[in-house]
């Protein structure tokens, strides 16, 4: 196939930034960011602490939506905090279910500006038979201009904040009553895995990511272990050594093509890092070991990087890093000029990795007929195709 010409701009700015709201959220919020704005209402510098632990508690563990519910707080403190604060997540506009079990989740996000228009993000939960899956996006549109993927065909609107990333998590576990004293035969959870992988260059946005990570594998809230969330980039390299060291989470590198004239066009960013840099930054990402392997995704695209010869120049490119390769097939969406290979190759195509030493797991496509799969997200509802918009019409609007 031939590829388009034209060059894509490396990144996208920002075009708004976040307004809170009069009476913001407590959610995203660390411990002692939630003290400090506890001693901004007048609570006593000794009884802080404890309160604190009592709000992380009740937020994080139980899912308490308001403070009325946090029955262990005395009635006075929660009037207090009820005139200053919330305990909002995003606001759940609309949900479907895909034939295969997927939700996907179009959420909407308050803000303190009443002449800016409501931002939305999507988020999408994939169940399993040994894992729940949930799909998390860090922007409102996405920073970079990957030519095969949907959302990154929009506006970049702004970065989310770690209360409106961590958010997307609470919302989860409540449309699937899914918090600590939901009645079970096990108590096990739905939600198990987090991936950074919906809307957005989480690397672009990291001090809000990193911070709602922390509180995502909080042990004392949410508790999602580390070697359960996995965070994807496309490869901003100054920040991939830092995702290592300040987050602890476990690694996905969008690689998707391994010659720098191939991955310039379906990843432009790989003009300013190119594949030598990135792959440089995971040899020396911290705490990577064949126990936690950097997983590579690879999309598979018809007559563009399907053949033997680049998975040949794969297997040679990783040499050295613990590795794990996940090939995708490619998910149309309206306008794409790119098509899936066809499945036979893809079979040759994982066949060589997985000969050549690598897991090499091919991803099953999920969430097509509601536009949940890789690479489908995208929140602007105005702009959508007509498919897309016969979709929305069929999603099931929820209390």
């Amino acid at each position: 196939m031939t590829l388009s010409s034209s060059v894509a701009p490396l990144e996208k700015v920002p075009l708004e930034t976040y307004v809170p709201p009069a009476k913001p959220s407590l959610i995203g919020l660390s411990r002692a960011e939630i003290a400090d704005r506890l001693g901004e209402i007048g609570v006593a510098p000794a009884q802080r602490k404890m309160r604190t632990q009592q709000l992380w508690h009740w937020m994080y563990f139980r899912g308490a939506k308001s403070f009325a519910e946090m029955t262990s707080v005395s009635r006075d403190m929660r009037a207090q905090l009820e005139q200053h604060f919330t305990v909002d997540r995003p606001e759940v506009v609309a949900e479907q279910i895909s034939n295969d079990g997927t939700r996907k989740w179009l959420l909407r996000l308050p803000s303190g500006d009443t002449f800016q228009k409501a931002h939305e993000v999507e988020c999408v939960y994939i169940p399993e038979t040994d894992r729940g899956t949930l799909c998390v996006s860090s922007q409102v549109g996405c920073t970079l201009n990957c030519s095969f993927c949907h959302t990154g065909t929009q506006r970049l609107v702004r970065n989310l904040t770690a209360g409106e990333i961590v958010g997307q998590i609470m919302v989860a576990r409540d449309r699937l009553n899914d918090w600590a004293d939901r009645e079970t035969p096990t108590g096990s959870r739905l939600v198990t895995n987090v991936v950074m992988m919906g809307m957005g260059e989480p690397l672009y946005n990291f001090d809000a990511v990193r911070d709602a990570l922390l509180i995502t594998a909080d042990n004392e809230g949410i508790g999602i272990s580390r070697r359960r969330i996995t965070l994807s980039t496309s490869g901003v390299v100054p920040n991939i050594i830092r995702t290592g060291e300040e987050i602890g989470v476990m690694l996905a590198i969008s690689l998707h093509a391994v010659r720098d004239e191939l991955r310039n066009e379906l990843v432009p960013l790989n003009r300013k890092y190119p594949i030598a840099e990135l792959l440089q930054a995971c040899r020396d990402y911290p705490g990577s070991s064949n126990a936690r392997r950097i997983t590579f995704e690879y999309v598979m695209l018809k007559g563009v990087n399907d053949s033997l010869d680049d998975a040949k120049l794969l297997v040679k490119l990783l040499k050295g890093i613990p590795a794990k390769i996940n090939l995708i097939p490619f998910n149309p969406w309206p306008g794409s000029r790119y098509e899936c290979s066809d499945w036979e190759q893809i079979e040759k195509f994982s066949e060589y990795i997985f000969n050549a030493g690598y897991s090499s797991p091919v991803r099953t496509p999920r969430g097509r007929d509601i536009l949940a799969a890789c690479g489908q997200l995208k929140s602007e509802t105005e702009k959508l195709s007509a498919r897309e918009r016969q979709a929305l019409r069929a999603m099931a609007m929820t209390d």
